[in-house]
């Protein structure tokens, strides 16, 4: 199993990266909520271009909305996601 730190590291970068975050990737913790106000606060477009940075870097793919909500909770959710895939 891939090391689960060093992918969250990963998918901090991308996020900072592909989202042009405010925040550096050492900034973000594992459990903050991404679309919450009290978390990142990112919105629909963010989510768009996330699905597409995780699948083009990790290979993840999201068959439907439902499955979206689900793994784009959190760096935790996605990274677990990802392991799980690999």
């Amino acid at each position: 199993m891939a090391d689960l730190d060093a992918i969250k590291l990963q998918i901090k970068q991308a996020m900072v990266e592909e989202l042009m975050l405010p925040q550096s990737a050492e900034e973000i913790t594992d459990d903050a909520l991404i679309f919450s106000p009290q978390g990142l606060g990112l919105d629909s477009v963010d989510a768009l271009q996330l699905v597409v940075a995780l699948e083009k870097r990790f290979g993840l793919k999201l068959p439907d909305a439902a499955a979206a909500r689900e793994t784009l909770r959190s760096v935790e959710t996605i990274a677990e996601a990802v392991a799980a895939k690999a």
